[in-house]
C-alpha cells in the first residue's frame, strides 16, 4: 500500500500537502476548483482587501531571471503584482460558491488591511461567514501599498504583528496563519508575536525584496512599466535556500505551532526538505504557474517516493526529521575531530587552497 500523504493541521484535513500559494492560481472561483479537481490538497486565495478601488496593477508585471546557458530555465521569478483587485463581495459570493461544492477541499482565505482595528474585524468577521475552513493573514508583501503600513511594512515590526493578530483572534473562529516576510534580520521575531497573540500556525516565506535585474539595451530596470520600475517580490528555485533556513529557524524555535512552508519548490523533493524541517504543508506559486496546475500529480508522485525511499507510510513520520541534525561549527568541528577524518576539508587554510580552486572547491562540496 501507498504511504499516505493525508494530514490534519488545525483541525483542518488536507487530502495531501500540496496547497497553491496565495497569488495568480488562486485569483478567482473558476481556477479554484480547477485545482481541487486537478487533487491539489487546498488552495489559498489571492490575498484579499475590504476595498479593492486601491488597487490597480500594471502590464508587464514579471521578469524572470533566466539561465544564461539555457534560457528557456528560469532560475528566478520577480512579481510587482498587488493583492486582488476584484470587488469584496464578488469575493464573499465566490467563497460561498466553492464551499458549496467543494465541502471537503481546503479553502484558505488571505486577507490583508491596513493598520486599523476596525477593517480587520470587518473582513474576518465577513469572510468566515462564507464557510472557508482558515485564514491566512498577509503581514509580509514586500511590494505595493506600504505607504498603508500594508503587507511587509507590517510584518517586519513584531509589535504591530501582535497588536493585529490580537485583533483578528477576537472575533476569528476559524484557524489563523500568519504569513511571514523573509525581509528581516531576526526570523523568528514577528513569528514570536504571532504566536503569542493566539495564531495557530505559521506560513513562510513570503517573496523577497528585489530588483530582478537591468535591460542593457535600454538601461532600465526590469520589469519594466513605460521606462520605470519598483523593487519587487523575489521567488523561485533559487530562494528555497534561504526559505528552507527560515522554517528551519521558525520549526526549532516553536515546535508545537504548525508551518505551511514555500518559497521555490518546484518538485515533490523540494517539498520533502521542507517537510524534513518542519513544515506540516507546503505552498506552490511561481512553482505552479511555470509549469501549470497538472504539476500536483507528479509533485504527489514524487513526495510518496520519498516516503516509500524511507519506509514511511505517513507523512507525519518525515515531519522535522532533519532538524536535529543542525548544531554549531564548534561543535561541526569537535565532531570531526573525534571521528579523526582525514580528508580535505580537515585541514587548514593553507593547505586547502593551492591554487585550483575549481578542484578545490569541489573537493569541499557534499553534494
Amino acid at each position: 500500500m501507498a504511504p499516505s500523504l493525508s494530514i490534519n493541521v488545525n483541525g483542518m484535513e488536507f487530502e495531501n500537502p500540496f496547497l497553491l500559494a496565495s497569488g495568480p492560481p488562486g485569483t478567482n472561483a473558476r481556477v479554484i476548483t480547477k485545482s481541487f479537481d486537478l487533487g491539489w490538497g487546498g488552495n489559498v486565495c489571492k490575498t484579499i482587501s475590504l476595498d479593492a478601488s486601491k488597487v490597480v496593477n500594471t502590464n508587464p508585471r514579471y521578469g524572470k531571471l533566466r539561465d544564461p546557458k539555457h534560457t528557456d530555465v528560469v532560475i528566478g521569478f520577480e512579481n510587482i503584482e498587488l493583492i486582488s483587485d476584484r470587488p469584496f463581495t464578488t469575493w464573499l459570493e465566490e467563497f460561498r460558491e466553492i464551499k458549496k461544492h467543494y465541502p471537503k477541499h481546503i479553502l484558505i482565505a488571505s486577507i490583508m488591511e491596513e493598520y486599523r482595528k476596525s477593517a480587520w474585524q470587518e473582513i474576518v468577521e465577513r469572510v468566515q461567514e462564507t464557510g472557508v475552513d482558515g485564514f491566512e493573514l498577509n503581514l509580509s508583501c514586500p511590494h505595493g501599498l506600504p505607504e498603508r503600513r500594508m503587507g511587509a511594512a507590517m510584518g517586519g515590526d513584531p509589535d504591530i504583528v501582535k497588536e493585529v493578530v490580537g485583533w483578528v483572534m477576537e472575533v476569528a473562529k476559524i484557524p489563523v496563519w500568519a504569513k511571514m516576510t523573509p525581509n528581516v534580520g531576526n526570523v523568528t521575531a514577528s513569528p514570536r508575536a504571532a504566536i503569542e497573540a493566539g495564531a495557530h500556525g505559521i506560513s513562510a516565506i513570503n517573496t523577497i525584496l528585489s530588483i530582478v535585474g537591468v535591460d542593457l539595451k535600454t538601461l532600465r530596470p526590469m520589469p519594466t512599466v513605460e521606462g520605470y520600475t519598483v523593487p519587487g517580490g523575489y521567488s523561485g528555485q533559487a530562494v528555497r535556500p534561504i526559505a528552507l533556513r527560515h522554517v528551519m529557524e521558525i520549526a526549532r524555535a516553536f515546535p508545537k505551532t504548525s508551518i505551511s512552508g514555500m518559497g521555490g519548490i518546484y518538485q515533490g523533493d523540494d517539498a520533502a526538505q521542507f517537510i524534513a524541517l518542519g513544515c506540516n504543508t507546503v505552498q506552490v506559486c511561481t512553482g505552479a504557474m511555470l509549469q501549470g496546475y497538472e504539476v500536483v500529480k507528479k509533485l504527489k508522485q514524487e513526495l510518496t517516493n520519498v516516503l516509500e525511499m524511507h519506509g514511511f507510510d505517513r507523512l507525519e513520520q518525515l515531519r522535522g526529521k532533519a532538524l536535529e541534525y543542525f548544531s554549531t561549527h564548534a561543535n561541526l568541528v569537535e565532531r570531526q575531530a573525534q571521528a579523526k577524518v582525514k580528508r580535505v576539508g580537515g585541514g587548514r587554510d593553507a593547505e586547502t587552497w593551492k591554487g585550483e580552486i575549481q578542484q578545490e572547491t569541489d573537493a569541499l562540496t557534499s553534494n
